[in-house]
């Protein structure tokens, strides 16, 4: 039988009930469990098959969930604070969140795919299915004026483009990036190192506000009602930044900090990852060291991003007319020829490359490099290289 004490809004018997009601309310106390981390929930709810049924579960089974163990059983078999879900419950409703489980249709698949994906989310405002058409774009918090005019330029010819411009809502490039998406008709995702009740930095509550009365985008947190800023929190929420994007643009950083963070966490999702040129005599070298240090792809305006994620954008692929491929140049090696007809519009992994060529992976690096500097291959990140 449910608890009465988390559920109290279930008859005792008989009377029908929304059950979507219970199963929020579930999900709601599961993440407050203390203890019990994303990971934990991610892998009771995949094994139990919902929040209402893990909540419910004796301790035996709870402990029997690979990777759990019978502390952890104990504390979700035990909890009973259901002031407490209905304090998260209540707030929501006071700021227009809902709670979205990453078991739910309607969760983010580019998100679902990372390592460590928020087991719940809280959503205000409305998820679109072209928000799998993202793009990250974030840097500074103190950024130039140079920095947000990079920002603002990307941010818009990616909206004009119709992708989606995910960043943290933080002062300088964030900023700067959201609103050149809201200004150029496109939408943006907002993503919170805090509950989304608290709204960080509260100077961008206007901007909030302007991304959901226009129905523009979304603001999300992993974290629950109430919770403060805390400097912990950005590392992980910086992971959902670019978890939700093909493709991350550092607009303007430092040698160290938070972007340049975020960009590393791009590259371990297998992202793209992109950054804009620096002056030579600025501080904000960060974006160079990506760069040079082969962190990153150089590009100089939203148009080379597009074309670099050319083959994952359907927006992009529905505008192009379909043609007869055009004819190889006549001065390509045996070696050349055998790479390019291994390779089609849809990114290959190295390995696959060789195989399909015949060719060892050195011999393959030297050559694809040679066509790559002819405009005849693309790379991506991890090795993976397609015809554009």
């Amino acid at each position: 039988m449910p608890d009465p004490l988390l559920f109290p809004d279930l008859p005792a018997s008989g009377s029908a009930v929304s059950p979507e009601a219970g199963e929020v309310r579930a999900l709601v106390a599961l993440s407050l469990v203390p203890g019990v981390g994303s990971a934990r929930i991610r892998a009771l709810l995949t094994h139990l098959g919902s929040a209402e049924r893990t909540m419910e579960a004796p301790v035996t089974r709870l402990a029997a969930v690979e990777g759990g163990g019978r502390q952890t059983a104990q504390a979700i078999s035990t909890f009973r604070d259901g002031d407490a879900v209905d304090r998260q419950l209540a707030v929501a409703a006071r700021v227009g969140a809902r709670p979205l489980s990453f078991l739910d249709a309607d969760y983010p698949d580019l998100l679902r795919q990372i390592y460590d994906p928020p087991a719940l989310l809280w959503v205000r405002g409305r998820l679109d299915p072209a928000d799998a058409h993202a793009v990250a774009v974030v840097g500074t918090r103190t950024a130039t004026d140079y920095g947000r005019r990079v920002a603002e330029a990307f941010a818009r010819g990616l909206a004009e483009a119709g992708v989606t411009v995910v960043s943290g809502l933080a002062y300088g490039i964030d900023a700067a990036a959201h609103t050149a998406a809201l200004d150029a008709g496109g939408r943006t995702i907002a993503v919170l190192g805090s509950g989304v009740d608290r709204i960080y930095p509260a100077r961008h509550a206007g901007l909030v506000r302007r991304i959901l009365d226009t129905d523009a985008g979304a603001v999300i947190s992993e974290m629950p009602m109430g919770a403060a800023p805390d400097a912990g929190n950005f590392p992980r929420r910086n992971r959902i930044v670019s978890g939700l994007s093909l493709g991350t643009l550092v607009a303007e950083a430092r040698p160290t900090g938070g972007a340049l963070l975020t960009a590393a966490l791009a590259l371990e999702q297998n992202r793209e990852v992109f950054a804009a040129p620096a002056p030579v005599f600025s501080e904000m070298t960060g974006t160079n060291r990506l760069v040079q240090g082969g962190a990153a792809a150089l590009v100089l305006d939203a148009s080379e991003i597009l074309d670099a994620l050319a083959p994952r954008l359907p927006i992009r692929e529905a505008a192009r007319v379909p043609e007869s491929p055009a004819p190889l140049p006549a001065d390509l090696t045996a070696a050349e020829r055998q790479l390019l007809g291994a390779l089609g519009a849809d990114p290959r992994p190295l390995d696959a490359v060789c195989d399909a060529s015949g060719l060892d992976a050195s011999t393959a690096l030297v050559y694809l490099l040679q066509l790559e500097f002819r405009g005849l291959v693309r790379q991506l990140a991890g090795k993976q290289f397609f015809r554009p």
